[in-house]
């Protein structure tokens, strides 16, 4: 008995310790990030400001706005004019600079709140995350009440997936009454918007898309293999995902421009969304001609645990079929070069192409992405009004909750960057902006620094690893 006894103690010692060192983890963790509170930088308390002797880029159209006064109240936009009095407002002098909206990336995977920083100050002022926990529900609660500076985040919640298509980053939905009471959930905890996988069965993506429609929430499709591709034109469908999936799925991997016509027709005239994701697939050839990608510059903005878990084996996976199949670094040229040429003849018949770039999985980093995938854009023939606009007017279009975002005009959100040079002429120049603002908040060039500088080489592999854990345990 006495045994026992000690035995059962020693195992309750040990519970302890291991609580303890939780939530010091956790501690530790939130006491890194709280650079992001507002209550740390007395200047983002200010969101009404008056800015003065600015050329506007409204997005609305392929124009610039010369010599304009923007008037801020409350992290919106007021009022546009010549001469704007500032009723005592602090003023912003923008030097004849030019001002934007804030740039949008419509797929991301966010992993802890360093990555927040990273996108401001990139000038990426929202974000839809595509993979959703009960972390992100917290950001949004701390956003929506004030307490961090960020982007705005919309998130969808867990992936959804088929019953066979295994893998803990999955809900592996085992019927059509699982998936209606999943959708009812996720609608109820606060996630913005579905989203369904690779291997959900045709039943159980009809359910989803019922429930959906019955619960007013918007879906987003990364497109089944057991769902013929023309199914993902459908009015709760929100956005498609993937321009490598028209190839993988819609054209059974064939470089066909024949019967890609009929999956271009499709788009136009179910008027449907898509996020190209062209930055994560390059990635690919990164990977494939770089064995020492983990050690770049952007690498080093990567999450710890989803660099030491998915980055290392992606590069481990790919160097390994190099060594086995010389000829893939020319096929994965060639399916990316036929990724520009989609997005070329989707552009061509004016379909709503939205700037996504996968970021927060494999070697794709947060923020720094979204020039890259700006860059595939001009490559693919757009011009840079067409490019810009897959990051601002675009996105706006596609959900309900961004009806307020990707334009400069009376009533939308004060989300902006501004820049010397007009980057309708050159794109380049939203890499290196003179200040961002997000909901009214400004960001001066020192404080964006210091948001990246805190994310580089970021400790929190354990912190990540037990959001995680709570993942697993709440949602699956």
């Amino acid at each position: 008995m006495k045994l026992l006894k000690k035995l059962l103690k020693g195992i309750g010692i040990v519970l302890i310790l291991f609580i303890v060192f939780i939530l010091i983890s956790l501690l530790v963790d939130s006491r890194r990030t709280s650079y992001l509170k507002i209550s740390a930088h007395p200047d983002l308390e200010t969101n009404s400001y008056l800015i003065k002797n600015v050329n506007v880029v409204p997005m609305t159209k392929d124009t610039v706005l010369k010599g304009k006064s923007v008037l801020i109240e409350n992290g919106r936009i007021k009022q546009i004019g010549d001469q704007i009095p500032s009723n005592g407002l602090e003023e912003i002098d923008a030097e004849n600079g030019f001002l934007s909206p804030g740039l949008v990336d419509m797929h991301v995977h966010i992993w802890d709140r360093y990555d927040l920083g990273v996108y401001l100050a990139n000038g990426v002022t929202t974000v839809r995350n595509l993979r959703g926990f009960p972390m992100h529900l917290r950001i949004k609660e701390d956003i929506a009440e004030g307490k961090i500076v960020s982007p705005q985040l919309f998130t969808s919640g867990p992936i959804l997936t088929g019953p066979y298509d295994l893998g803990d980053e999955k809900i592996q939905v085992l019927d059509e009454q699982m998936a209606r009471e999943l959708v009812r959930e996720h609608k109820a905890k606060g996630y913005d918007c579905i989203k369904t996988y690779a291997g959900m069965p045709l039943n159980i993506f009809n359910a989803v898309l019922e429930q959906a429609e019955a619960s007013q929430i918007e879906v987003v499709v990364h497109p089944s293999f057991e769902v013929p591709y023309g199914n993902n034109f459908q009015p709760q469908i929100a956005a498609v995902e993937h321009a490598e999936d028209i190839v993988q799925q819609a054209l059974s991997y064939k470089l066909d421009t024949t019967i890609l016509k009929s999956v271009i027709a499709q788009y136009g005239a179910g008027r449907q969304t898509l996020s190209p994701t062209l930055t994560g697939y390059s990635k690919i050839l990164e990977m494939l001609q770089d064995d020492d990608v983990l050690n770049s510059e952007q690498a080093a903005y990567i999450n710890p645990l989803v660099k030491k878990v998915d980055s290392e084996a992606q590069l481990e996976r790919w160097t390994s079929e190099k060594e086995t199949d010389p000829d893939i670094v020319e096929r994965i040229q060639e399916q990316h070069d036929f990724h520009l040429h989609i997005v070329n003849e989707l552009n061509r018949i004016g379909v709503n192409i939205v700037s996504g770039t996968d970021a927060g999985i494999g070697i794709t980093a947060p923020g720094f992405s979204i020039h890259e995938e700006l860059a595939f854009y001009l490559e693919a023939g757009m011009t840079n009004y067409g490019a810009l606009k897959t990051a601002t007017i675009n996105p706006s279009k596609v959900h309900d909750k961004l009806h307020d975002i990707g334009t400069i005009q009376e009533g939308k959100k004060a989300n902006f960057i501004l820049t010397d040079q007009n980057p309708l002429d050159n794109l380049t120049v939203l890499k290196n902006p003179k200040w961002v603002m997000v909901d009214g908040r400004k960001l001066e060039p020192e404080l964006m620094e210091q948001f990246k500088s805190k994310a580089k080489n970021r400790k929190g592999l354990v912190a990540s690893a037990l959001r995680w854990v709570e993942y697993l345990v709440v949602e699956k």
